[in-house]
């Protein structure tokens, strides 16, 4: 079975590598000494640009893992379905509180 985000898989790798690349000008920041405030708000695009990312995940995963699941337990029955949306629950906390 493929990943739900399979089909995006080049636009997501394509924004963790602009993220990686705004890692690294926070590292060069730091190193020369930046202003602060400067500092903080390249931290908070680099967090936002992280946040984009994952909700595109989850949405793929509610999307596609999560309906698929959904649609064998309803043919088969099982408890996939619920396994899944446990899964995505507890993403969707981990991803509230950070």
């Amino acid at each position: 079975m493929a990943n739900g985000y399979t089909g995006s898989k080049e636009a997501y790798l394509k924004r963790l590598r602009r993220v990686e690349g705004q890692v690294r000008g926070l590292q060069r920041m730091v190193e020369d000494e930046a202003y602060c405030i400067d500092i903080l708000t390249q931290v908070s695009a680099a967090t936002k640009a992280l946040q984009a990312v994952a909700l595109g995940l989850l949405e793929d995963h509610m999307s596609h893992c999560v309906a698929d699941a959904v649609a064998a337990t309803a043919e088969h029955g099982g408890t996939a379905a619920d396994e899944k949306i446990r899964e995505a629950s507890e993403a969707i906390a981990r991803l509230v509180r950070s």
